[in-house]
């Protein structure tokens, strides 16, 4: 048999293939970011085909760095960017528009209008969504509203609509040549227009949006024994393996931290921060301004269920002092930076760029830096980015417990951030409870290629993927219980300055 699983892990601001042992070591990698297209204030883009370009290459590139071939792999995963939104023409394999991205804006009078007129209950309802700007709904329906020809195409079954793992399994199965055309339920979950009971596409739900039936992907589970197809001779793997899982990117760091039990929760560090909760086979709906939503399917199993605290600017606020403010030339840097003061010099930092995700849902919210004086310095601010990362997820964490009634005794995390030991040890302080890190900490990946190795039997059961998980580091508490709540406080003040500012 294979020795080892591949997974693509195609997210928001690049794309990585990696190859993983049966023991869930990682044995190789390749990255490449693509371009931040951003034509309009609160518009965020991406180019489809530098996508899938940016796809096949890591792929290739991964590979023959480490000397493999189709044969070397049992399986193949992909995790994806969630809720970003691309339709394409079935005929051409041509994107009709950019792929807007889960952080855009442009849908803010969509989300609006159906929380006037009620419709947003239903949604919460059937969908386990608050009617926002994030989720792909509204995405589609600018598109089919805005791009001429799309909606025409799209009624005589010509255009596909599908979040990046079914562009990127479209073109892996061959594209305009038979490329197979499906999501997962995770990936489902976020479109708005899901129903969570039946995991099916909910005919009401679509006639809201005006989304004809035939340009959605077939939802399958997101471990497949059935497999949702190969990869090709002809493509970037050079070979068939089959394709067994597909994962939204949250959901499938679920899956790589073995967050398999009711009452096990994780928080994702990338461009935005993810924090789930398993609550198991049941639906907890949510009261505090969290998300519901399918954890993970397992086969023919009952799907798991979620409930998700997302936080739309973390990692790319971070980013945004390099890119934009031009105060670190990495991301690295940012650790230093904030290390030459003791603490944030009473200065807060709000990252709404596309309005405040949970628990406030408030797409009228605008980033703000406040509380500067003359005493501080461009090391306040950095130690008030790397802060607003922590602040945010204790939002969220006091979110979960108020509907859960479940107490994070260990915050179990991964992403990119996690590599600044700082940010972490002022997350501890924040919470108030240890914070844990795993030797992979690209968990993302690993939960594809988990998903995907289940599902043909590379490994046997989910008990095997525990005895991989192993701690690397851990952070613990170190303020007082009056520092902690100080803080805390003048960050719930400084979030209410950023309501209002953009008329929906």
């Amino acid at each position: 048999m294979a020795d080892f699983v591949g997974a693509v892990d195609q997210g928001t601001t690049s794309t990585r293939f990696m190859i993983f042992d049966h023991s869930g070591n990682e044995v190789g990698r390749h990255q490449l970011e693509h371009e931040q297209i951003m034509p309009k204030p609160g518009w965020v883009e991406h180019n489809p085909v530098e996508i899938w370009e940016r796809t096949a290459s890591v792929v290739q590139t991964a590979l023959n760095r480490n000397g493999l071939c189709a044969k070397d792999l049992a399986a193949f995963g992909i995790t994806n960017q969630r809720e970003t939104t691309v339709v394409w023409n079935r005929r051409t394999g041509r994107p009709y528009y950019n792929a807007i991205v889960w952080q855009d804006t442009r849908t803010d009078h969509i989300a609006a209008a159906l929380e006037r007129d009620g419709r947003g209950d239903v949604i919460r309802q059937k969908a386990g969504l608050p009617p926002a700007t994030y989720f792909s709904g509204g995405k589609i329906q600018w598109i089919l509203e805005n791009v001429p020809g799309v909606r025409e195409d799209a009624e005589r079954g010509d255009a596909l609509f599908g979040t990046t793992d079914s562009w990127v399994m479209w073109n892996l199965t061959g594209g305009v040549r038979g490329g197979v055309h499906v999501t997962d339920v995770t990936n489902a979950s976020r479109t708005m227009l899901m129903n969570l009971e039946t995991l099916d596409w909910d005919d009401e739900l679509l006639d809201m949006f005006g989304v004809p039936r035939q340009m959605l992907p077939e939802i399958r589970p997101s471990s497949d024994p059935e497999l949702y197809g190969h990869t090709l001779d002809n493509g970037p793997v050079g070979g068939a393996v089959p394709l067994s899982a597909i994962l939204g990117d949250q959901q499938a760091a679920m899956v790589g931290q073995v967050c398999l039990a009711a009452g096990e929760a994780k928080n994702t560090y990338g461009t935005g921060n993810f924090l789930l909760l398993n609550t198991g086979h049941e639906l907890v709906r949510s009261d505090n301004g969290l998300l519901t939503t399918v954890c993970y399917q397992f086969g023919k199993e009952k799907p798991v269920y979620a409930l998700e605290g997302s936080i739309a600017v973390t990692g790319s606020a971070v980013q945004w002092l390099r890119d934009q403010l031009g105060i670190i030339s990495g991301a690295a840097q940012s650790e230093s930076l904030a290390r030459e003061v003791d603490d944030n010099g009473d200065v807060y930092f709000v990252p709404a760029f596309s309005g405040l995700f949970a628990p406030y849902w408030r797409s009228d919210a605008r980033g703000a830096i406040v509380g500067l004086s003359r005493y501080n310095t461009n090391a306040h601010i950095a130690r008030a980015t790397l802060e607003a990362i922590c602040y945010q997820s204790r939002d969220v964490a006091d979110a979960m417990e108020k509907d859960s009634g479940v107490r994070l005794e260990v915050l179990k995390v991964d992403g990119g951030v996690t590599a600044n030991s700082l940010c972490m040890q002022i997350q501890a302080d924040v919470l108030g409870v240890p914070v844990s890190r795993p030797v992979v900490a690209e968990t993302t990946a690993l939960g594809a290629a988990y998903g995907a190795g289940l599902a043909v039997g590379f490994w046997e059961s989910p008990d095997e993927l525990r005895e991989n998980w192993n701690e690397a580091r851990r952070w613990d508490p170190e303020w007082t219980e009056e520092q902690r709540e100080t803080g805390y406080a003048g960050w719930r003040k400084a979030v209410t300055r950023t309501f209002d500012w953009v008329e929906v």
